[in-house]
């Protein structure tokens, strides 16, 4: 993966937590029934998915962080 690609990966991961992020904190609406959508484990999904890249986008640039 390219380095535009790479930081454009990371760029639609970090939107999607902090969307999933304000969807997991706003309250329950009982009147609507409850929540299936499991927002709060796409969010930390998300944020594990922001940091995997950067620790590519860090290889990329040339930082060793492994064997």
């Amino acid at each position: 993966m390219t380095i535009p690609v790479t930081l454009a990966v990371i760029a639609a991961l970090a939107a999607t937590a902090l969307f999933c992020g304000w969807r997991g904190a706003r309250p329950p609406d009982l009147m609507r029934g409850p929540r299936m959508t499991p927002w709060r484990l796409l969010m930390v999904s998300a944020s594990a998915g922001v940091l995997i890249f950067l620790v590519h986008l860090v290889n990329l640039l040339g930082v060793t962080t492994g064997r």
